[in-house]
């Protein structure tokens, strides 16, 4: 029995010191961890080290007579590292919840309990009526042994009842993260007021390490995500700006020519550019989806500015009856400006562009189809940056799928389905 005893202890102390261990190297080594998280952290893993450590140490010395005195220190020790981890909960249950630590009652309540079990645990060293360890290093319960565990039993019901009571100020993962520290730890604890279980309070502490250690990773994990979103949003605003400066050099030239050859084109043109300019600034602003009416008036005045200048070889045709459907901003307008862009040629044939949209069992659907050169899968050595980041975003924003194909009879075809 005490061989199984022996094994399991070495295996939970193993755990929790390999726990302890990662626990310290990622909070200091990880970027994305606040300071306060962070000085929150290294003490307790440290603590939950340390406490460990006496662990190990108590199941090596115990039961060897010429270790009597070791066992006597390393209990001291063990038990007063094991007191100091209970308030350091409840410490981060009220950082979890928002709420100032230093002058919370709960805090009050358990930092009380701790000086009552320092009192006690101190106690025990001058008096045998709380343990007695023989001189064959044997660990004897005393008549008042209860009540030395009292404290720390306290100090975890009250905040189990702290969490209860928060249960709305905290994230789900975080509740059944707490919850699984701390109804173990109340049972098990519990428990040893009538039978001696070291083993399973050390499995509930295990189970707190681990806890803790999932907090800490998963918070990691959604800065992460966090952080890559972020810079994907970066990205797409930094690609949506990058207007090509020929495309406004070419579009103020010829509404300069058009002054004096056709004011009246002019003052269109000009409208339609400030149109264009000014849905593109409100689209690079906007964080959300917009409705499709809007990017199919973008649209149009992008090409009314681009027809102004290629009015011989550029025509389009609209077939649009399906718009009441939201769109992340800024996607239907740089494909046609790939279709322009690629397709607009003195020297080939004039380039044609169908713009579509239905609503099929799919979802909304848009279609854009050209007759232009057709669709290579890079450009110079280089990707087509604009549409890679157009699908992205449309997956990002709002679980859209984007296909680009050739068309059978020359030319591309981009289709894009919105759930």
């Amino acid at each position: 029995m005490d061989a199984w005893i022996n094994e399991l202890a070495f295996f939970l102390c193993g755990g929790t010191l390999m726990l302890s261990i990662l626990g310290i190297i990622i909070t200091i080594i990880m970027p994305g961890i606040d300071q306060h998280t962070r000085h929150f952290f290294i003490p307790f893993f440290s603590v939950l080290l340390i406490y460990v450590i006496f662990c190990v140490a108590d199941v090596i010395t115990y039961n060897d007579p010429n270790m009597v005195q070791a066992q006597k220190i390393v209990s001291y020790f063990e038990s007063l590292s094991f007191s100091i981890i209970l308030p350091m909960l409840s410490i981060y249950l009220l950082n979890s919840c928002g709420e100032e630590w230093r002058t919370s009652r709960l805090f009050h309540a358990a930092f009380f309990l701790w000086i009552m079990s320092m009192i006690l645990l101190h106690a025990s060293l001058f008096t045998d009526i709380f343990y007695i360890i023989t001189d064959d290093n044997y660990f004897i319960r005393g008549p008042l042994y209860p009540l030395l565990c009292v404290p720390s039993i306290l100090t975890v019901a009250v905040t189990l009842r702290g969490l209860i009571l928060r249960r709305n100020k905290l994230t789900g993962k975080h509740f059944i993260a707490f919850t699984t520290c701390l109804i173990p730890l109340t049972v098990f604890s519990c428990l040893h007021l009538f039978v001696t279980v070291f083993a399973l309070v050390g499995l509930s502490l295990m189970l707190t390490v681990l806890m803790m250690f999932m907090i800490n990773l998963f918070d990691l994990i959604e800065y992460y995500i966090h952080q890559q979103e972020e810079i994907a949003r970066q990205r797409a605003s930094i690609a949506v700006l990058q207007m090509r400066p020929h495309f406004i050099y070419n579009t103020m030239t010829s509404i300069y020519y058009l002054c004096d050859q056709d004011p009246e084109k002019a003052k269109q043109v000009t409208l339609d550019f400030t149109t264009y300019l000014r849905k593109n600034f409100t689209a690079i602003a906007s964080e959300d989806t917009v409705p499709f009416s809007e990017e199919l008036e973008h649209t149009r005045a992008y090409l009314a500015v681009e027809m102004a200048q290629f009015e011989d070889i550029l025509s389009v045709d609209y077939d649009t009856p399906h718009t009441h459907f939201r769109i992340p901003p800024l996607t239907l307008q740089p494909i046609v400006e790939n279709s322009v862009k690629y397709g607009c040629d003195p020297d080939s044939e004039p380039l044609h562009i169908v713009i579509r949209t239905c609503s099929t069992d799919s979802g909304n659907e848009i279609t854009v189809e050209d007759n232009g050169p057709g669709y290579e899968e890079i450009d110079d050595n280089k990707p087509h940056i604009a549409l890679a980041n157009i699908r992205q975003r449309l997956k990002m924003m709002c679980g859209g799928k984007m296909s680009i194909s050739k068309r059978e009879r020359g030319g591309t075809v981009v289709r894009i389905i919105i759930p």
